[in-house]
């Protein structure tokens, strides 16, 4: 059945068809199908045919009511590589629908990165259920993991890591790993240790295979290695790989001792989950929000920062609310100011967005702040000036022809320029000072950086706008 869809799609795609989708589509219409009948031999089919990754896709596309009865007719079983691939959302669901020894079996299977991922999504209850199926040396592991915070080095380390004194020699290096039932799924270098445990050292695999039997591996280890602490951020961790292009890096303890590795595959994960989270908070969501949360958790999440939205509109307002006799004798203002307004909101969260990511990336730093600051403002006031010029003449000119009052037409324009000047160069200010002072207040200035700058650009908008216009009109 699962060659089937295969089959389907690559016709489609031969026809012409869009970018690939169409093999999902397949894979989904032939697996709801599969589920419909009561297919077991066809589910079990398309389960072996595809990767864990598209597998996990597929479970996320079915609706809850479908993906409880595949997991019925499965007999409550996964391949265990698919877990660790489920997105966040629908962990819980999914290993609720297994047995505790069909997900304690699958843990077993996985690194410890991977089993303790799974694991954190579900609650104490289910999750000692699961433990308590699970043999005793890998549940110390694994109680282990918990010990540490949410989103550092040891909570997303994995514990299975190759290591060896460096008066081993090359020959014996390999033989030990054709011998060794424990090795880690994945590993990139051999990590050489001092007698306290204590990393030294790393051999590259490709290293390791071009160098004869009987050298030691003192002699081709790289000392220049970076460890890094189990207490380490997440966000440092990717920020370390990425700056010097590391492919994994020992973790250890207090004592420097070696405790874990973190590979580069796992980072890309961090990197992903740390950007998506920032895309996130900057439109005011929580990080952990999803398509397949329900329409109940999406209102809760999304609630708080609608509230703190309308209590700055209704500030805004306020602002606007003092200038209502110039709104009262010049109408154009009423149609006007919405534009001022806007055109500092875009220009603010243009900005925002920027220095966000600068700091992330660490590309923005106590010592070129004051130099990106002077920039975004040069920034801010060319391109208000530029648009106060399109747009002081397009307001004179539109007031000039439904009011016939050229003199005031005039006037009109040089208060929506300078407006336009002054809110542009205050949203780039707000958009890159706003973010800095909440990190160095030690908040997040992807969470909150948002609803200052729009209040900002909001206020300052309106007001600069109104009050140049109750000065030069009235």
């Amino acid at each position: 059945m699962a060659d089937n869809a295969l089959i389907e799609a690559d016709a489609a795609q031969d026809d012409g068809d869009d970018d690939g989708r169409t093999i999902a589509e397949a894979f989904l219409e032939t697996t709801q199908t599969a589920i419909e009948d009561s297919d077991v031999d066809g589910l079990n089919e398309i389960v072996e045919e595809l990767h864990p990754a598209d597998l996990a896709d597929l479970i996320g596309h079915l609706d809850e009511e479908e993906r409880a009865a595949f997991m019925g007719l499965l007999g409550g079983r996964l391949p265990s590589e698919v877990l660790p691939e489920l997105d966040a959302s629908l962990t819980e669901e999914v290993v609720s629908a297994m047995t505790p020894a069909a997900v304690a079996e699958a843990v077993v299977e996985l690194d410890t990165d991977d089993a303790a991922f799974i694991l954190e999504e579900l609650d104490e209850a289910k999750r000692a259920e699961i433990l308590a199926e699970v043999p005793i040396a890998s549940r110390i592991a694994l109680h282990q993991a918990f010990d540490y915070e949410e989103e550092s080095a040891g909570r997303i380390m994995q514990r299975e890591v190759f290591a060896a004194p460096g008066y081993w020699t090359v020959g014996q290096i390999i033989d030990r790993m054709r011998g060794s039932s424990d090795l880690p799924d994945v590993f990139y270098e051999v990590f050489v240790i001092d007698p306290g445990f204590r990393p030294v050292g790393a051999v590259p695999l490709s290293t390791l295979l071009k160098t004869p039997r009987d050298v030691t591996i003192d002699e081709i280890m790289d000392e220049d290695i970076r460890s890094v602490p189990v207490d380490m951020d997440q966000e440092e961790v990717g920020y370390l790989f990425e700056r010097y292009n590391l492919i994994s890096t020992p973790v250890v303890d207090g004592g420097g001792r070696l405790v874990g590795m973190i590979t580069v595959d796992d980072v890309v994960e961090i990197v992903q989950e740390e950007t998506g989270e920032d895309m996130l908070a900057l439109a005011g969501v929580e990080a952990d929000s999803g398509l397949s949360d329900s329409v109940g958790e999406t209102v809760r999440s999304r609630f708080s920062w609608l509230a703190v939205n309308l209590g700055t509109a209704i500030l805004a307002s306020f602002v606007i609310s003092l200038f209502d006799a110039a709104i009262a004798k010049v109408v154009a203002l009423a149609v006007l100011m919405p534009i001022v307004a806007s055109m500092g909101g875009n220009a603010g969260t243009q900005t925002l967005t920027v220095a966000v990511r600068a700091l992330a990336t660490r590309s923005l730093t106590p010592s070129n702040a004051a130099r990106i600051v002077w920039r975004e403002a040069q920034v801010g006031f060319l391109n208000g000036a530029m648009f106060a010029v399109i747009m002081g003449g397009l307001a004179g000119a539109w007031y000039a022809a439904t009011s016939g009052d050229t003199a005031g037409a005039a006037r009109l324009g040089v208060v929506v320029g300078a407006a336009m000047v002054i809110n542009l160069l205050a949203a780039g200010l707000a958009g890159i000072l706003v973010p800095i002072a909440l990190q160095r207040a030690g908040q997040d200035p992807a969470v909150s950086s948002a609803v200052f700058v729009t209040t900002v650009t909001d206020i300052v908008g309106f007001a600069v706008f109104l009050g140049l216009a109750a000065a030069v009109l009235m």
